[in-house]
């Protein structure tokens, strides 16, 4: 017989306000982590979409030595991946991929030739897709 209370006592399991507690204490950890978590996620798009920049604009450069100026803005950024009429001599593509990435939003790149801020301009209108903005819908550009 002491053995069958032994046994029962062992296999009852949780009870309703221990779950409750860990439940609980899941909820707290979740609320504290939760924005701080997805505040790195923004950032970590942000610093995606400037590292893409900063590799496009080293393709645009390996263009303009071999063709002898950089992409038209009609031409844009497509003058990586396949030779435009205009170019004489083009050793490319440029790109290891056969298509023109997309900013971390899935937005396109936006490319001017002349830029404003320098020899082109290259730049993602963040989350919003829109002009200005903070956080993660702030633009990120190729000058600065």
């Amino acid at each position: 017989m002491r053995n069958n209370t032994h046994l029962s006592r062992i296999a009852h399991g949780f009870t309703l306000i221990e779950l409750l507690v860990v439940l609980a204490i899941l909820g707290l950890l979740a609320a504290l982590v939760g924005p701080n978590l997805m505040s790195k996620f923004s950032q970590a798009k942000t610093k995606a979409a400037k590292l893409q920049i900063e590799e496009l604009s080293t393709n645009l450069d390996m263009y303009k030595l071999d063709v002898g100026r950089y992409p038209t803005t009609d031409e844009g950024l497509n003058a990586l991946i396949e030779a435009p009429g205009s170019a004489k001599v083009w050793n490319g593509p440029y790109l290891r991929k056969k298509s023109i990435p997309l900013d971390p939003w899935n937005n396109p790149y936006h490319y001017v030739v002349p830029g404003q801020h320098g020899q082109f301009d290259l730049w993602s209108l963040g989350a919003d897709n829109g002009e200005g903005g903070s956080g993660e819908d702030a633009d990120v550009t190729s000058w600065e």
